[in-house]
């Protein structure tokens, strides 16, 4: 079996994904994972093919972020391999993974508060608000509504605004 074949039939597995999970895997999939290894032979995978894979990517100077990214979902996949038998070793061992370093976050100043504050309607002013009052995201911020009203003066955020989709959609990484 090619790995393509063996992804596609992975992913249809993958039923837990929220739908912005599931064009992201599919975008990392076509855009660097499946034009690298699509056509390879499952059982030719070793270490020296999946380091390979990484320096291809940094020599096509791909970011770290998608890096680290695509060798996530390549590492899910061959894991389940792995797991089902078809290596006796794992062809990740051995393998030192792209390392992404997120920088620090930015924390706008007041001056720059107010002049986000002052570049929209009203609508854009309480996303504002919310994000830099409450420590929202993007998504909980635009879901706040009567809807999640628990008390007289308390909102629960349990949804948010998938910008995808434009609907409401439960919180990712949450737990109830």
């Amino acid at each position: 079996m090619r790995f393509q074949e063996y992804a596609t039939e992975w992913m249809a597995g993958q039923r837990h994904l929220a739908a912005a999970s599931i064009r992201h895997l599919e975008s990392l999939l076509e855009h660097h994972i499946l034009p690298a290894l699509g056509s390879r032979r499952m059982n030719s995978f070793d270490h020296k093919v999946v380091d390979g894979f990484i320096r291809t990517m940094e020599k096509a100077h791909t970011g770290l972020a998608t890096q680290a990214n695509a060798f996530d979902k390549l590492r899910a996949i061959l894991l389940d391999a792995h797991q089902l038998g078809l290596y006796a070793e794992s062809p990740l061992t051995g393998v030192k993974p792209p390392q992404c370093a997120p920088s620090r976050a930015v924390i706008p100043s007041l001056p720059q508060l107010r002049s986000l504050r002052e570049a929209g309607d009203d609508a854009f002013k309480l996303i504002v608000d919310l994000m830099s009052g409450c420590g929202l995201r993007n998504g909980e911020a635009a879901a706040i509504n009567l809807n999640n009203l628990v008390a007289d003066d308390v909102n629960r955020v349990k949804e948010q605004v998938v910008m995808s989709t434009g609907k409401y959609g439960p919180l990712k990484h949450r737990k109830a």
